[in-house]
This record gives structure tokens, sequence and C-alpha cells, in this order.
């Protein structure tokens, strides 16, 4: 019986172990606890925890205080591990690792531990003991963390030399300082300022209203070097009016290339949004060309400070260094820009110049007149060509057997189902009828390229196109639009493709690769923006074109594009580019071209020249102009002579 009650005893204790042992195992663990706290201050709500003081709200309002400086920046949080209190199971510290990714550059950069104190409360469930020291540990009452950044030096864009095409120069700040003036006066100020500074008075007038009372509000950024519109005289006599020295990065003229370098001023609050935390209020950040479109190539990365703030002042907790920005290296020569630019300045249409170096491929000028208002035109624009892209059809023909000396039927006026096709106003009649294809070319004869409709097929004039570098894309390192051909076309579409009208479309880069591809006698690749030579790394662009397929070099002979020269040279010596005779040095090879748009009678007319010219290659545009010869002609004479001297 001793035995059997000892067994019962033990049996007993045993049972009530695993009764307790059972018990305990039913608490909840402060693991989920503490990784439920880390996901919540991951993203700044701890909505899902349970504080021993305080609700989730509150505890919310001050991690919104604490973290208001961050601007977007937040920590990644997990839990390093758990520290239980070996004396009383109701309180645990859990182990907080945090990663800032401070500078946004994708990778942590500020690491630290800090420690949350748990506690278990009536129903077993852990709570959060709350204190700023949560977050970081020297965090007190009233303190904040504040994010700083301080950029580096912006990369520069190049010319092909290697030079700055845009540096750092002196401006004037130019606007209303609110405490300098009554607050009666501030409106007349404002409008004063605005009509003396071109901008919209009553836009100006209330910005400045809006804004506090011991704010400037900037109204114009001015080269420092400029005549006006602001002059110092007309500034004094406006109270509150102030100008402030400062630097922009600017290119050599306020007109230089402006559609394609673009600009960099303060960031905008839609580019800061976009950046996702890469900007901030009062960065400088490129906001138009390729300033914006590789900015953070430009503008490098920021060196950030975080500091521990509060009433008694201000301490940096953790820092990084910035760095410089990468320079991006371009073709552009600014001499044949600057040449170019001032061919166009009297132009009130849509114009562009666009040059290219056969051998190279590099564009030398992308240069827009006054009348595209700030429009790339010059890489962009869509146009037909009109007889320019007679250089096509003719490099079809060619590939049909016909040869310059070939003969064409000239008539006078032709139709196409039922659409009658002419010739220009001012077509020489000595030209009519049978004419060999030099002839034709040299002329322009519009009938004498639609008769041979039959033989040349819409595929193989595509084809033809495509071998120029017409409507085959290609990454120039920024949006371009190097022109559209049909594959297929019949009747009257078919006729007006064969003469650069009808569905057929270029832009100025597209006729300048054209003549490109004929002066070195396989198909141009167009280079624009390329690698820094100096880090012998591609371009980067948050904002680039997508890459455009390519076909590799086409399938243009040296034979063709010699019989092509032959046909262009002809158009100097014999046809509507005889002014092109003049200009100095090597022989000038051109063909000219109109093409009517609009409803009016007669038609307005797009005017274009083409020309080569040794090494050089070069496409004048413009919107509204005479025939080409008339409006384009003297402009591309005046390019070809500035370039030669």
């Amino acid at each position: 019986m001793g035995k059997n009650r000892t067994l019962t005893s033990v049996l007993a204790v045993s049972a009530l172990t695993l009764t307790l042992m059972s018990c305990s195992s039913d608490k909840p663990s402060p693991d989920d606890a503490a990784a439920v706290l880390a996901e919540g201050l991951s993203s700044a709500d701890v909505s899902a925890s349970s504080f021993t003081a305080g609700t989730p709200a509150q505890v919310n309002t001050e991690l919104e205080t604490l973290l208001a400086g961050m601007g977007p920046v937040r920590p990644a949080v997990t839990v390093a591990g758990i520290d239980e209190d070996a004396e009383n199971d109701g309180a645990a510290a859990a182990r907080l690792s945090y990663a800032w990714d401070v500078n946004m550059d994708s990778a942590p950069d500020w690491s630290y531990e800090s420690t949350a104190q748990l506690r278990r409360g009536d129903d077993d469930a852990w709570q959060v003991q709350w204190a700023p020291s949560v977050l970081f540990e020297p965090l007190a009452d009233g303190d904040r963390l504040v994010r700083t950044t301080s950029p580096g030096l912006r990369g520069e864009i190049l010319d092909r030399n290697g030079q700055p095409l845009m540096s750092s120069r002196p401006v004037l700040r130019i606007g209303i300082n609110k405490p300098d003036v009554p607050a009666e006066q501030q409106a007349a100020s404002a409008t004063a300022l605005a009509e003396l500074a071109g901008l919209d008075p009553a836009g100006y007038a209330a910005q400045v209203e809006a804004s506090g009372p011991e704010a400037f509000v900037e109204a114009i950024v001015q080269r420092q070097e400029a005549d006006g519109p602001v002059t110092p005289e007309a500034l004094a006599g406006i109270p509150g009016a102030l100008s402030l020295p400062d630097s922009r990065v600017l290119a050599p003229t306020r007109t230089f290339a402006r559609a394609l370098l673009g600009t960099v001023g303060e960031a905008t609050a839609e580019l800061i949004e976009g950046s996702g935390g890469r900007l901030s209020a009062g960065d400088q950040t490129g906001l138009s060309g390729l300033q914006q479109q590789y900015d953070e190539q430009l503008q490098g990365a920021p060196g950030v400070a975080v500091t521990l703030e509060n009433t008694s002042g201000s301490n940096i907790v953790f820092s990084t260094n910035s760095s410089d920005g990468t320079p991006l290296q371009t073709s552009l020569d600014p001499r044949l820009q600057t040449l170019a630019e001032g061919i166009l300045e009297d132009e009130p249409s849509a114009s562009a110049i666009v040059a290219v170096q056969p051998s190279t491929g590099d564009v030398l000028t992308v240069a827009n007149g006054p009348g595209s208002e700030g429009q790339q035109t010059a890489l962009l624009g869509q146009y037909p060509p009109g007889s320019t892209f007679k250089i096509a059809t003719s490099l079809a023909l060619l590939r049909q057997g016909s040869t310059p000396d070939s003969v064409l039927s000239c008539p006078a006026e032709l139709t196409v189902d039922g659409r009658k096709f002419n010739n220009a106003g001012t077509y020489p009649a000595a030209f009519v009828g049978d004419i060999p294809l030099r002839d034709a070319f040299a002329q322009s004869c519009n009938t004498a390229f639609i008769s041979t409709r039959d033989a040349v097929s819409q595929e193989a004039l595509a084809a033809a196109a495509a071998d120029l570098g017409i409507a085959v894309e290609q990454p120039i390192g920024t949006p371009g639009f190097f022109g559209s051909v049909p594959e297929t076309a019949e009747g009257t579409n078919h006729a007006a493709s064969l003469i650069g009208q009808g569905e057929v479309l270029a832009s100025p880069l597209a006729m300048a690769v054209a003549a490109a591809s004929v002066g070195k006698g396989e198909r141009v690749t167009p280079v624009l923006v390329s690698a820094d030579p100096a880090a012998g790394e591609e371009p980067t662009s948050s904002a680039a074109a997508e890459p455009a397929e390519t076909t590799g070099a086409g399938s243009l002979t040296a034979a063709e594009a010699a019989s092509l020269r032959e046909l262009m040279r002809g158009v100097v010596t014999d046809g509507g580019a005889a002014m092109l005779l003049e200009v100095p040095g090597e022989p000038v090879l051109a063909k000219t071209g109109t093409a009517e748009f609009g409803s009016e009678t007669p038609p307005r007319t797009h005017a274009w020249v083409v020309a080569l010219q040794g090494d050089l290659a070069v496409a004048v545009f413009v919107a509204e102009g005479e025939l080409g010869s008339t409006s384009g002609g003297p402009l591309m004479q005046a390019f070809l002579d500035g370039a030669a001297g």
C-alpha cells in the first residue's frame, strides 16, 4: 500500500506540472507584440499595437511630430531579439533594429538599435511602454528628428570637345520683399513689378498676397549682365522691390539650345512629389530638356544630415558626404549652334537647322527659331518633307535599274484616281516632257516621280527611305522623331508618297541623317548624347526615351550613294539651289523641297533644303515658307558660309 500511495502522489504532481505548463504556454508571446510594433514603426502607424499609457492614436500623433522633419523618409524596423525578465514573466524588452535610407539611394545608410519595454496586461496581452526613445535612444519629450540635404557640384553638360555648355553664372533674383513695404502698398508694388517683368500682374499680386508676412516673393530671375527687362533704375521706383545676387546654371545666352539643354531652377511641387523623396523644397534641379531628363546623373548624390532638435538647440546624429554629379557628354558644336540660331532669329514661323557629321554621326546643331516658341521642332517636328524626300524615291529608282540619265515622263499635269498633281508654279517649261532623271531631280518635277508609281512600289519606297535613316528609330539619348513612311499605300496615297507628301512625315533631324547617309555612303547612326568619357559609362536617365530598335547599317551601297550625290550636285549647278554655288570650300550638294498644308487656296507650304558639303550634312526647315530655294535656300547659304568661316 505504501508503494501505491507513493506512485499516486508522483502522478498527481506530474499532472499538476503539466497543467501549469499548459496554462503558461497558452499566454501570448512577447515576440508577436514586438513584431507588430516593428511593422507599425516602419510605416509610422502603430494602430495595431497596445500601450501601457495612451492610445495608439496619441502615439501616432507623437510619432508624426517626431518625424515631421524627416520628409518622406521612414525606417525599416525589425526585431533584433527579445530579452525576457527571468524573475518576472510579465516583463520583456524588445531590441529593435532600425535601417534608414536617408539619402534615398535605395540602400540603408543609418543603422542602430533601440529598446522597447513590454509589459503583460491584465488580459495577458503584451503592451508597449511608449517613449520617444523607442524610435531613437537619445530622443526625449520635446525632441524631433530633422533631415537636411546639401547638394554636391552639379555635373556639366559638355560639348563635343568636352567643354561645358552650361555653367554657374551670376543672376539677380528680383521680387517683392514684404517686410519692406506696408501691407496696403503690396498689391500695387506687385502689379508694377509684374508689368515691368512681363508677368501676369493679377497672378503675381495674388502670389504676393498669399505669401507670409516675412516672405520674399520672387518674380523673375535675370542674368546679372542683362540690360533688362528689369533695370536697377526701374526697380528703385517700386516700393518693396528687391534684387538679390545669386547664381544659376545657365547656357551662354538665354536662347542657346534651350529646347534641348533645358533649364535648372528650384524644384516645383510636382517634381518633388514625383521624385520619391530625392528632391526637397528649395533644391535646384533640372526643369526641362536634358537637364531634367538626366537630372539624377547630373545632380549626383546629396549630402544628408540628421539632427536631433529641441528648444535648446540641435546636434547632428548622422551625416553623409555629398558626391558630385557625373558630366553628360553631347556632340554639339557650340560655334555652329550659335551660328544656326543667329540665322533663324528673324524667322517668324517654326523653323530649325540640324547639322550632322556624316563620318561620325555626331549631331552638331539642334537649332530652333523663335517661331517654334520653345518647342523642339528640330528633333520632334513631324512634317511632310516634300521634294527633299525625292532622294529616297531616286534611290528606289536606282534599285529598279535606272541611272541619272534614264528618261522619265514629266507632263505639266498628271491625274491619279481623279486627283490632279502639278509641278510648282515656278517650274521651268523647258523641262516639261521626256527628261532624264538628273533633270527631273534638279528641277524637282513632281509628275515625273509620280509617273514611276508602277515601277516603284510603296514597299520599295519605304525600304529605300529606311536605308537612308528615315523612319528608322535610333537611341540618340533624348526623344527624337525619325520619320514615318507607310509600307503599304495605293492610288493617290502612293503617288503622294513618291514626292514626300500624303502620309510621309519627317523631322529636320531625319532629313539631316538622310543627307549624311548619302555623304557617308551607308546609313548613318546619329549620336547626340553619349557616355561620359572620363567615367567610361553610358549616360543614365530617369526619363529617357525607350531604346529604339535599329536594323544594322542598312543596305545602301557606295555606288548608289555616289549616284545620289551626282543628282544632288545637279540641284546646285543646274537647279533650284544655284545660290549655293557661291559657298566657299568643297562643292555643295543639295535638294530643295516644299510641302503643301492647310485648306487655303493657294495652300501654305513648308520649305525644306538639305545639303552636303564635305563632312557636313545640314537640313533647314521653315514651317511657313516660300519655295525651298527662295526661303530655305538663303538660310542654308548663310549657314554654310558661316560654317566655312
